[in-house]
Parts: C-alpha cells; sequence; structure tokens
C-alpha cells in the first residue's frame, strides 16, 4: 500500500537516530556518565534554540507540501499541536516521576512531539496531532530512561530516544491515524 511520510520523518529521523545510536556505541560514556550530574550549559539558549528550532519546523513540515494551500495550513497546524502536547506530556510525567517538571524536559518533550509528527504532519488532523504528541511524549521518554538508565548508553543529545524512536512512533501512527480527507488532498 506504500510508505505514508509526508515530510521525510522515515528518512531524516529514523536514519539521525540510529546513525546517532551508532555515534554513541562507538565514542562510549563520557566522564562522570551516571555517576555524577550532567547539567546543560546554558538553560536559557536552551530554550532560545528550542524556540527558533519549533518555529523553523513549521516551514520543514508545511514546506512539504510544496504550495501555500491548505494542506500546509493543516500540517503546520498540527506540528504546532503536537509539538505542544509532545512538551505538556514529557512535563506531566516528570511531575508524577519527581514532583516537578523541568525545562529541559519540557524542550526535550517538544522535540519529541516533532519529531514524532514529521511522517503524519500532511495525513493526520488535529485529533489525529493530540495522540501522535501524546504518543511521542510518553514513548520518547522510556525510551530516554531506557536507554540512558537500563542499557547505560550515554547519548548525550537523545538523538535516538527522541528522534530515531520518535520517526519511527510517528511512522506507523500516520498510517493508522490517517485521515481520509488529508489523503485526498495530497493526491
Amino acid at each position: 500500500m506504500g510508505l505514508i511520510d509526508f515530510a521525510g520523518g522515515t528518512v531524516v529521523h529514523v536514519t539521525a537516530g540510529i546513525g546517532a545510536l551508532v555515534f554513541a556505541l562507538v565514542i562510549g560514556q563520557r566522564e562522570g556518565f551516571l555517576t555524577a550530574p550532567i547539567m546543560p550549559h546554558n538553560l536559557t539558549m536552551s530554550f532560545t534554540g528550542a524556540g527558533m528550532l519549533w518555529v523553523g519546523w513549521f516551514g520543514f513540515n508545511a514546506g512539504s507540501a510544496l504550495a501555500a494551500d491548505g494542506s500546509a495550513g493543516m500540517a503546520m497546524f498540527v506540528t504546532h499541536i503536537s509539538a505542544a502536547t509532545g512538551a505538556l506530556t514529557w512535563m506531566a510525567i516528570e511531575w508524577i516521576k519527581f514532583g516537578k517538571p523541568s525545562g529541559l524536559g519540557a524542550i526535550t518533550g517538544m522535540v519529541a512531539g516533532l519529531a514524532t509528527i514529521t511522517p503524519a504532519s500532511g495525513s493526520v488532523g488535529p485529533a489525529g496531532a493530540l495522540l501522535v504528541g501524546l504518543s511521542g511524549g510518553v514513548v520518547c521518554y522510556f525510551a530516554t530512561t531506557y536507554l540512558k538508565q537500563k542499557i547505560k548508553i550515554d547519548d548525550s543529545l537523545d538523538v535516538f530516544p527522541v528522534h530515531g524512536v520518535g520517526g519511527i512512533v510517528g511512522t506507523f501512527l500516520a498510517g493508522i491515524l490517517v485521515s481520509g480527507e488529508l489523503r485526498n488532498l495530497q493526491r
């Protein structure tokens, strides 16, 4: 039946995630990994970069429509919904587990929502985007925890669990949550 991948999430995110996993395995762990807290250098700049990334992602996903029409507008809208849902989901998990959410967690959840919606951005509607963002936030959070805590792989930017796993989940959800109306717009 073919692969639904509107903005290249399978190619871009899954490939980058696998590449990052291989790179992390080859390079090995940082000094102090899992024995000392390794905090981000500048959280303010992380938020600035995340904001630019979120806005830039609109061009990536909506631009894949190759036109300024309803298909591009819907891709932009569902991208926004999924990113916000991913961030809120990651924060909720942290709140439940640790008693408070973190700023870095919100950023990571936002990126998980963006990576997960990318393959589905032209084929799901707003309700589907909520499910994609929620799924991305939950699955990527636990993939990140599993990768670091259980199998002790030091992927310092969480590229594999966020982009790789998010891209895989988004690819599957694109086929499951496809909206007939949006699928017909692409033809």
